[in-house]
């Protein structure tokens, strides 16, 4: 298996002026490494949830004006959509790969969600330190397990149940010049390492 790496030369599209450049440039050079990435994970997961689970590729078509500041890959089982599901995530910003699993706003069941998960609470804890914790997924800033601490967590859940456009991602970032990135298949692990430790609160919440 083919796995993709990332270089610099595609965190370095974010910095590409215009809308339609930028786009271009993630269409050519992110996008066809986001299907041969996104195919086997897809596969993979089918397999770890015992659902079939689609792949599905950010297109970013609502923006007219400002070009994205992030891209990314969602698998979900769903084949008509993913934003209304758990569904789980890789994408870049310019200075970083992340690896999610997501629960965004658009969940129409939220507040239960948000609310299995504050039960568990004590379950998340026991990821590994540097896991990130994201409260909104258009926004590369998160916080690790260990910078939050057990009770700026318990205020991210309560925010994520309590707040209509609350989110609660969980995962790893990794720098965008951390080795791992050149190598295909150490990615690939990485990436299902960490989907497999939080596959737990995605069953939970499916």
């Amino acid at each position: 298996m083919n796995l993709p790496t990332f270089t610099q030369d595609e965190f370095n599209i974010f910095h590409i002026e215009g809308l339609e450049p930028r786009m271009e440039a993630i269409r050519e050079k992110i996008q066809p490494k986001f299907r041969a990435l996104g195919e086997p994970l897809a596969e993979e997961l089918s397999n770890l949830t015992g659902n079939d689970m689609f792949l599905h590729i950010a297109k970013h078509a609502r923006r007219k004006t400002n070009p994205p500041t992030d891209t990314w890959l969602a698998v979900a089982h769903d084949n008509r959509g993913y934003k209304k599901h758990p569904h789980f995530q890789v994408g870049l910003f310019d200075d970083h790969l992340f690896i999610w699993l997501a629960f965004i706003y658009e969940l129409p069941n939220k507040k239960e969600i948000a609310q299995q998960l504050l039960d568990r609470q004590n379950q998340l804890e026991k990821l590994p330190n540097h896991y990130a914790v994201s409260l909104d997924h258009t926004k590369k800033n998160a916080r690790t397990l260990e910078a939050m601490g057990s009770e700026e967590l318990h205020k991210s859940l309560v925010r994520f149940r309590d707040v209509k456009k609350g989110e609660f991602l969980i995962g790893q970032q990794i720098a965008h010049d951390n080795p791992v990135l050149e190598n295909g298949d150490k990615l690939f692990s990485t990436i299902m390492d960490t989907f497999k430790r939080v596959r737990p609160f995605y069953d939970q919440t499916t």
